[in-house]
């Protein structure tokens, strides 16, 4: 008898989840992680907030159940959040999601609802699951060049998008570009507004890093600036990074319309999608980040926090740039993430000579340093460089 799997292949691991199962089994004392993007302290571990451990305890002992919230998941979490994020602006709808990833699949789904097949525009090079989530959606992907050298091509952005049909949908990243750390500026931000606007195309932005780049108003002002100068669009949000907790998948998808009625109506396919997808959303997470934000000792304590995990990965950036003058682009980008001028090869090299890993694109999570560990990496950096590019090319 035929099974009914027998048509199915064997997928791939993901390589960046593989790389956390071989540093697990790495016995060498040395071995740097530079893969997985998760925030790091100086003794390389992911510490759970103060404000979160707080929230924990309140949470214990003041919820009173356990039942099912529905398909927009916790009310006060995306009223909280909207308020945080958008200053509660009426013309913005919040639906809570499984992680950003969760969000940006939502939107993907609305879009996929109201235009079938629509074509998506992605820079190059991205996050690989945007691609992943456009296709799985059916939704055609568009690519176009982000990056040349160590800046955004911007002249091949705009040339790119000049060929878009009106009602084609812009994928962009808010701020802390994965995998570069190199955003847009923001005359490159205004620019790029204006033609979104005049060729009728709508915004997707991927904000899952505000506050771990410039700050924390100033990584999200670019993007709303830019929603509020098309008129309508999407913002995926993750609370996963800013407020770490990443096994706990907390997101939104913000959906901005030109009035508050027509919000509503992309709100409720927004819910009938969720519906189908995941049925509704968990809550510990969500719960969690309403406490920090309707409490204003828990919220100061929270943002005081985020802005120490971004002085030290700034901190870490400025150490490296110091120690190889090679890797000086590393000071001038954002975030967690910068692409290295480094081939497969070499970074094969990396991990089975000097214990560093990191994926195989060269992209390096850059709070996975210690002050300590930069001269190891250094080193063991300059002994491959033969084996990497001539040029830089994040």
């Amino acid at each position: 008898m035929t099974s009914v799997f027998s048509q199915l292949k064997r997928q791939p691991a993901d390589p960046l989840l593989r790389l956390i199962t071989e540093f697990r089994q790495d016995p060498r004392a040395g071995k740097i992680d530079l893969g997985v993007g998760v925030y790091r302290d100086e003794t390389g571990n992911t510490p759970v907030m103060r404000a979160v451990k707080a929230a924990e305890r309140r949470l214990f002992e003041q919820q009173t159940s356990k039942a099912y919230l529905g398909p927009e998941g916790n009310l006060g979490f995306a009223a909280a959040l909207k308020t945080l994020v958008t200053g509660n602006d009426e013309r913005y709808a919040c639906v809570q999601t499984p992680g950003g990833t969760g969000a940006l699949r939502l939107a993907m789904e609305v879009i996929a609802h109201a235009k079938p097949g629509a074509a998506v525009w992605v820079g190059t090079p991205t996050w690989p699951n945007h691609t992943a989530l456009l296709t799985a959606t059916g939704l055609q992907v568009r690519p176009y060049r982000y990056l040349t050298q160590a800046s955004v091509d911007f002249p091949a952005m705009l040339a790119a998008l000049q060929t878009a049909a009106p009602g084609d949908i812009v994928l962009l990243h808010g701020c802390c570009h994965n995998p570069s750390g190199i955003d847009l500026a923001p005359a490159e931000w205004a620019t790029l507004a204006a033609l979104l606007q005049e060729r009728k195309l709508l915004p997707l932005i991927d904000l899952a890093y505000q506050g771990l780049g410039s700050g924390f108003a100033d990584d999200a002002r670019p993007a709303l600036q830019l929603l509020e100068h098309c008129g309508e669009g999407f913002l995926a949000y993750s609370c996963d990074k800013n407020f770490a907790l990443y096994r706990e998948r907390v997101g939104a998808l913000f959906i901005r319309a030109r009035d508050p009625d027509t919000a509503e109506t992309v709100f409720s396919n927004a819910l009938t999608a969720a519906r189908t997808n995941w049925s509704m959303p968990p809550d510990h997470g969500a719960a969690l980040v309403q406490i920090i934000l309707d409490d204003n000792a828990l919220r100061t304590d929270w943002q005081a926090e985020l802005n120490t995990m971004r002085n030290r990965i700034d901190g870490l950036r400025q150490a490296v740039a110091a120690a190889a003058p090679n890797l000086g682009f590393l000071a001038q980008q954002k975030g967690l993430f910068s692409l290295l001028p480094i081939s497969p090869d070499a970074v094969a090299q990396l991990k089975t000579r000097y214990g560093i890993y990191m994926a195989a694109s060269g992209r390096i999570n850059a709070a996975g340093f210690t002050l300590e560990a930069i001269p190891h990496f250094v080193e063991a950096y300059n002994d491959v460089a033969t084996l990497a590019p001539a040029t830089q090319t994040a």
